[in-house]
């Protein structure tokens, strides 16, 4: 996700502070665990939350208990992530084969293959090439490993078959909403001081959602600095215009930012581009603020209302705009002064 709904549970790190020991004596006694943090805490929850969701065993509450294993602590290493992977992986792997046609699921499982040390993602990218054929974000992870492989040929190949799919879609309205619905569902098996409303529940599944669908986009931005020829130039820009119309807001930035670099920087399409992303910017940043309540007793009525839009809309601009109505906000921004 773009940005976060509400940081309605932003975590605060507490300091601890250790003095110095009294005596010889002291210094050599063992010492005791830090205090845990609500950081440490939050992850326990979110442990147990996918415990819980596990154990029950279909395919919603897998996917959700995949994510929130892949989510993890707010802060971790880059092995610590690599080994979250793997075990969201498992159980994401079970997930997609309770519903082999599910294009959330088959996209969760391939990209947290994709993330995972050692998994070949050939067979889930199969599976999600077969379940949604016209979506061009399901070659990602293939078009990562042939740059990782400098396998130019294969670039060129794997760019031409994105630019093909009619759309560009990561699926983050509707994981987000599945795993809203799969933690409401255990609301009385969650430790008590964890998503005590709707506001807390939506956003922790946006939060988790948007870690565990939204790629790296560096292997694509790479891909098309690097069009020498006309082929990956035409390539390129075809994709970014299929892009700019994703589902996910991040994606559409990536298709204007890619636009923009093959693009002559004189051209009238460059002003195009320019106004279309400043337009866009806009509108998800108004979305975001003019959707955060002054009023704490408003807050679980506004984030109820928001998500009743997530259900209707699979684009994460759609629900910008359909707010941005709701609460009279203009939908264009102001005029720039020269």
């Amino acid at each position: 996700m773009l940005q976060r709904f509400v940081q309605a549970l932003s975590l605060s790190w507490l300091i601890v502070a250790s003095a110095p020991f009294a005596n010889i004596a002291a210094a050599a006694a063992p010492k005791a665990a830090p205090p845990k943090t609500e950081a440490d805490n939050y992850s326990a929850w979110r442990a147990t939350a996918a415990r819980v969701l596990e154990a029950r065993g279909d395919a919603r509450s897998l996917a959700t208990a995949a994510a929130l294993t892949f989510a993890g602590p707010p802060s971790r290493s880059k092995a610590d992530t690599a080994r979250a992977a793997s075990a969201a992986l498992e159980i994401a792997v079970r997930a997609s084969e309770l519903e082999p046609n599910d294009p959330v699921t088959a996209w969760l499982r391939l990209k947290l293959c994709s993330d995972a040390p050692g998994c070949d993602i050939r067979d889930a990218a199969t599976t999600m090439r077969w379940v949604d054929a016209d979506n061009g974000a399901a070659w990602l992870p293939t078009l990562a490993g042939a740059q990782r492989e400098r396998d130019t040929v294969q670039v060129d190949r794997v760019l031409a078959d994105m630019a093909e799919g009619r759309r560009f879609d990561l699926y983050g309205n509707r994981a987000a909403v599945m795993m809203f619905d799969a933690l409401k569902r255990i609301r009385s098996q969650l430790p008590a001081n964890y998503l005590k409303s709707d506001l807390g529940r939506l956003t922790e599944a946006m939060d988790i959602a948007g870690a565990a669908v939204i790629p790296s986009f560096s292997p694509l931005i790479n891909a098309c600095r690097e069009a020498a020829t006309m082929e990956r130039r035409e390539a390129c820009l075809a994709l970014s215009k299929t892009m700019q119309r994703a589902d996910a807001v991040m994606a559409q930035l990536v298709g204007f930012a890619v636009a923009k670099r093959l693009t002559p920087a004189d051209s009238k399409e460059i002003r195009l581009i320019a106004e279309r992303r400043r337009l866009l910017e806009w509108r998800a940043a108004s979305a975001n603020l003019s959707d955060t309540p002054l009023l704490p007793w408003l807050r679980n009525a506004r984030a109820r209302s928001r998500l009743a839009k997530m259900r209707a809309m699979p684009r994460e601009e759609d629900v910008c705009i359909a707010l941005l109505k709701e609460h009279g906000m203009p939908l264009d921004p102001p005029e720039e002064r020269r």
